[in-house]
């Protein structure tokens, strides 16, 4: 969990003040930290055991110590295994002439396999429709971005016992794979979005749906961790009614699989998405889209006493809401704003959890990497890639160093202020569009204090730095403390800038390619300082659009 302090009053002036004060006392803690923002998903499941793919996840599982989960769609889509933006497939299931099930687990375990050999932990999302189960089988592949996309994996079983045979015989294979940790770590949901036509069929229907499903996994995993609905963006109307009926039918309703009332939910989930604009040649995020999609769900869910304290995911937290769009609304992706953007989002979200007394288990950032796909095209991905004398190479962007900064922190809370922090009525409300907010976050473990800042503005346009006087007080008098500074910004940590500096090239030479990884690499400095009647002072230039994490160790 990240939690930032927002200043009481601060108002929505169109400069940045001259100083923002920020004051860490090391010596009051606030509670554990706990790591929300390791979670991370993708619509192509077949990428994750490419090359590229297999680095990036050793990547995210290198992310400080806690534990990191990966959630994808087709799990159980029929096809081939050719992944294409918005798709890909496992064959799991098919039937021969006579309509007997055949079940082929080749694809699946190379998906898997790539999950545990990284030590990343899979969220297991249970769909979708094979191509034989399905009630509206054709046309079946879409071919996104032409077309529809919700073709026939969308649709219910025309057969909900060969449905929940499936889902026994993938997780028996799964469990007998991988061991335990299918019971005890991993977690499992059912389908996506099915308020929206991911799903064609009524609400009931995916109720059936979820508790055919929840009794297939719990008679293999009787233990296992089942959550849902993972419902779209919450706002009024449909997607709200969507999320109160399913709570309803988890409750009181009656289970279409056992026959009894209610069905397991280990973690309630559903999707808030920003919505950038483009507006006089920039871009124009819209961050208050995004936590108001997240105070509804919140509330919603704070409204059932028996399901208050049921951890809550954000199935997929994100800026916009589609990761393989293009277009200039989507410009944000390839540079530091999408990863400012995150810290920002996380940090508020988690305090709309304190402020309706929820639990925040996770914020899925929807977003991992592109197979086949020009260098730096603009779709919201971790890193881009291509290849060079036959070789892949993997580029880390921009917002990966927010992560790498963000699993730096870890221990418990301390005590922190910003007086450049907006309010969090205001930012829910209004958005980022006056001031500047320059917020923070601080955690110490043992004798290691994490300071991390930033500073966001919807407007992705030039602005005055931050000035930004850093005051820590609470370490033991007497200490000799080092400052490391680690800095994400226009300049630092950014293989794009580094790229556009090269000239953009569409095919870099291997040689480019390495340049490129080297400046995608998390920029440090240390810093001398020290202390002074038992308070740290350090003074900190932030621009608009950066974050850094100052690390004080004594």
């Amino acid at each position: 969990m990240m939690v930032s302090c927002s200043a009481v009053g601060a108002g929505q002036d169109t400069v940045a003040p001259s100083i923002v004060n920020v004051e860490v006392d090391a010596g009051r803690t606030m509670g554990s930290y706990k790591n929300v923002w390791g979670y991370f998903g993708a619509d192509e499941p077949n990428y994750t055991y490419s090359p590229n793919g297999k680095t990036l996840l050793h990547e995210l599982a290198g992310f400080g110590a806690a534990p990191v989960y990966v959630r994808l769609h087709n799990q159980l889509t029929t096809g081939d295994g050719t992944g294409s933006l918005k798709w890909g497939s496992t064959n799991v299931y098919r039937e021969d002439a006579q309509g007997r099930p055949v079940y082929d687990w080749t694809i699946t375990d190379k998906i898997f396999d790539a999950l545990r050999d990284a030590g990343v932990q899979p969220l297991v999302e249970v769909g979708f429709m094979p191509e034989a189960l399905s009630t509206h089988p054709e046309p079946y592949r879409h071919s996104f971005p032409d077309g529809d996309v919700f073709t026939g994996w969308s649709y219910p079983p025309k057969d909900y016992d060969k449905w929940s045979a499936l889902v026994t015989e993938w997780v028996k294979h799964l469990r007998d794979r991988y061991g335990e940790a299918a019971e005890r770590e991993w977690l499992w949901e059912v389908w996506n979005e099915p308020d929206i036509p991911y799903w064609h069929g009524t609400p009931e229907e995916y109720d059936r749906l979820y508790d055919v499903t929840a009794a297939a996994i719990q008679k293999v995993l009787p233990e296992a961790k089942i959550g849902g609905p993972e419902a779209t963006g919450v706002g009024p109307g449909k997607s709200e009614a969507f999320l109160r009926q399913f709570l309803e039918h988890c409750s009181r309703g009656k289970n279409f699989a056992t026959g009894g009332t209610g069905a397991p939910l280990a973690f309630i989930s559903f999707h808030p998405k920003g919505a950038p604009k483009w507006v006089d040649g920039h871009v124009r995020m819209d961050m208050g889209h995004q936590l108001r999609a997240t105070e509804l769900g919140m509330k919603v869910v704070a409204s059932y006493p028996e399901w208050k304290k049921t951890p809550i995911i954000l199935g997929e937290s994100d800026p916009e809401g589609c990761a393989a769009c293009k277009g200039p609304q989507n410009g944000y992706r390839n540079g530091p704003l999408y990863g400012v953007s995150v810290a920002e989002a996380i940090a508020r979200q988690n305090e709309l959890a304190a402020k309706y007394g929820v639990t925040l288990q996770g914020a899925v950032t929807w977003a991992l990497e592109f197979e086949d796909q020009p260098l730096f095209a603009g779709f919201r991905e971790l890193a881009t890639g291509g290849k060079a004398n036959g070789v892949s190479y993997l580029v880390d962007k921009p917002v990966l160093n927010v992560f790498r900064m963000m699993g730096m922190l870890g221990g418990d809370y301390v005590a922190v202020s910003s007086t450049g922090a907006l309010p969090l009525k205001q930012v829910v409300d209004e958005s980022v569009r006056g001031s500047d907010d320059v917020n923070a976050a601080a955690t110490r473990n043992g004798r290691e204090l994490d300071v991390l800042l930033w500073n966001y503005h919807d407007d992705d346009a030039s602005a005055k730095a931050a000035n930004v006087r850093l005051v820590v007080t609470g370490v033991p008098v007497g200490s000799q403390v080092k400052v490391r500074e680690y800095l994400m910004d226009a300049e630092h940590s950014n293989a794009y800038a580094a790229w556009q500096k090269m000239g953009s090239p569409a095919a870099p030479s291997a040689k480019q390619f390495r340049e490129l990884q080297r400046a995608a690499e998390l920029e440090h400095v240390d810093v001398a300082t020290a202390m002074k009647n038992g308070r740290i002072e350090l003074p900190v230039t932030l621009e608009r659009q950066g974050v850094m994490l100052i690390k004080a160790s004594w």
